[in-house]
């Protein structure tokens, strides 16, 4: 599923929320936090990491590209 941005970047936590795939920001950082979500097929802890335009997210089915809109 593609995700658009408007700016040149975007926070995980955010992309996670915003692309339904988690329900709030509590989930959203215990997920990240127990190890379940990547970036760029590397496993992702921080929360607050900045993705950009091409980046891929993966958690558990989902494959979430980011996209300028």
């Amino acid at each position: 599923m593609d995700v658009e941005i408007r700016d040149d970047m975007i926070r995980l936590g955010q992309v996670l929320k915003l692309a339904g795939v988690v329900e709030d920001g509590a989930q959203a950082r215990e997920a990240i936090e127990d190890g379940e979500v990547t970036v760029n097929d590397e496993v992702e802890t921080r929360r607050g990491r900045q993705l950009h335009p091409g980046d891929t997210v993966r958690l558990g089915g989902e494959v979430l590209t980011i996209v300028r809109s």
